[in-house]
């Protein structure tokens, strides 16, 4: 039987989201800012049980590329997406598999025997949330999980391959793989940027991989810290920071790059190597303070949205439209959730 052909194929690290609200003691507690992102030390890991005992958690699907690709089976028809990432044999990973059942997304998961799913403890304080992530078994992900019989096929079957910064911490090469038969073959590789500190303490890793980026996508935190780390006098600028990534060499010089930059409620940024001087703006329709719940996931739902309209082939302007249209939809919920039954953002 042959293998179904998944249009988008998306890689990154699957957590399982253990969501509180309220959790101004928590912040305290484990010294944490209120809208950040680390990976848990020592003295955090404590934290995984008190949310659970303690307060009234929500339990989502997580890992940025993995709310990215839940958005993106939400707008495209059914059997467009497949997800992979590391989980372990447990119970965790049980709830991603059901979870990413019930919402139209294939995942094709390495399993690592005898390890842990990774979880991303989110403390949610008014509009702001911050999260705290144990990798456990997603940082054991492995390349030739690629090259497997089961993977191979829906690799060479997509058309979009989408990867989260993060897998750059430990999958450089899984990247360069995916990226260099992008490119030779005519597909889309597209990466997030994900979080500042991966252009902060990987830019080198990210020089290697961005020669093989058709697309690129990132906030203005993840757009000033690249700047920096890259020397920019003007990091601070998104447009010359979009301007610069947009125009760094390509591996394949005959296919263009297109660098999105968002900006929360402000006007997202794009710039496409074909007319760098020219950077668009798309202005964003903010909610009314009374209508926003939490902001945990809105630029993985952003990417799920554009990439979802990318698929389907639409011009960019529209791939920000609906990307727009699905950060919306994600603010108004708990977590990087999208609205079942579905209601059309196309």
């Amino acid at each position: 039987m042959s293998t179904p052909g998944y249009p988008l194929f998306c890689i990154g690290q699957p957590l399982l989201d253990i969501q509180v609200t309220d959790g101004e003691k928590l912040l305290e507690k484990y010294s944490l800012r209120a809208n950040d992102g680390i990976l848990a030390d020592d003295k955090h890991l404590a934290i995984y049980d008190e949310i659970t005992t303690d307060y009234a958690p929500v339990f989502v699907a997580g890992g940025a590329a993995q709310n990215t690709a839940r958005g993106a089976a939400y707008v495209l028809p059914p059997d467009s997406v497949v997800f992979t990432g590391c989980v372990g044999d447990d119970g965790l990973a049980e709830q991603l598999k059901a979870a990413n059942s019930r919402e139209g997304l294939k995942d094709a998961y390495l399993v690592a025997r005898g390890e842990k799913t990774g979880a991303c403890a989110v403390v949610i304080t008014g509009h702001n949330r911050s999260l705290v992530t144990t990798l456990r078994a997603a940082e054991k992900f492995q390349r030739s999980h690629l090259l497997s019989d089961t993977v191979a096929p829906l690799v060479d079957g997509a058309k979009v391959f989408y990867m989260e910064g993060y897998m750059l911490t430990h999958n450089v090469s899984c990247a360069l793989y995916l990226g260099e038969k992008a490119s030779t073959l005519s597909k889309t590789f597209v990466l997030n940027l994900s979080a500042p500190r991966i252009p902060q303490a990987l830019f080198a890793e990210l020089e290697q991989v961005i020669p093989y980026c058709d697309i690129i996508i990132g906030n203005e935190a993840e757009a000033e810290a690249w700047g920096t780390a890259a020397g920019m006098p003007s990091s601070k600028d998104i447009a010359a920071v979009a301007k610069t990534l947009a125009l760094l060499p390509k591996a394949n010089a005959s296919r263009p790059r297109t660098v999105i930059i968002t900006h929360g409620p402000h006007s997202t940024i794009l710039v496409s190597s074909l007319h760098p001087e020219h950077p668009q703006s798309f202005l964003v329709h903010p909610l009314s303070e009374d209508r926003i719940v939490d902001t945990n996931g809105a630029g993985d739902a952003f990417a799920g949205g554009f990439l979802g309209a990318l698929v389907l082939g639409r011009p960019m302007e529209e791939c920000v439209a609906i990307g727009h249209r699905l950060g919306a939809m994600c603010v108004q919920q708990v977590g990087p959730q999208y609205q079942w039954p579905k209601i059309s953002v196309i």
